[in-house]
């Protein structure tokens, strides 16, 4: 693995920290239970998931660098994927779908899905991340 990459995935856990902190804390200042919608599995899912297909990524590029765009879709299919098969059915146990539920999980997906972006955008640019 190179070391860009292993740089990138300590920024991107680094980052998903910070932001699980701040979730957190508006949840409480909120008045919301600040452990409930599976919200550590979320972030900790999304996490791995990132840096897997990341560096899955990485370890094709060279080979098949046309491929790349193809393999981050079928990596955010993925976490679409988890998301209806893990946490959907809990979300869905009442009836309906409550805000703090929705964010548990986008929160954490939007964040790894800019830094995903990002990170990939430097990556096709043959730029130092």
């Amino acid at each position: 693995m190179k070391k860009a990459t292993l740089k990138f995935l300590a920024l991107l856990l680094l980052v998903i920290l910070v932001v699980f902190a701040a979730h957190l804390f508006i949840l409480q200042n909120m008045g919301l239970p600040i452990f409930s919608d599976k919200i550590v599995l979320s972030y900790l899912l999304n996490y791995i998931l990132a840096a897997t297909i990341l560096i899955f990524i990485q370890s094709k590029f060279n080979k098949k660098s046309s491929h790349t765009g193809f393999i981050f879709l079928a990596g955010s299919g993925l976490k679409f994927l988890v998301f209806f098969l893990v946490f959907y059915p809990f979300y869905r146990e009442d009836g309906t779908m409550a805000t703090s539920e929705f964010a548990a999980f986008f929160v954490p997906y939007v964040t790894c899905l800019i830094l995903e972006v990002a990170y990939l955008s430097k990556l096709l640019n043959n730029q130092d991340f």
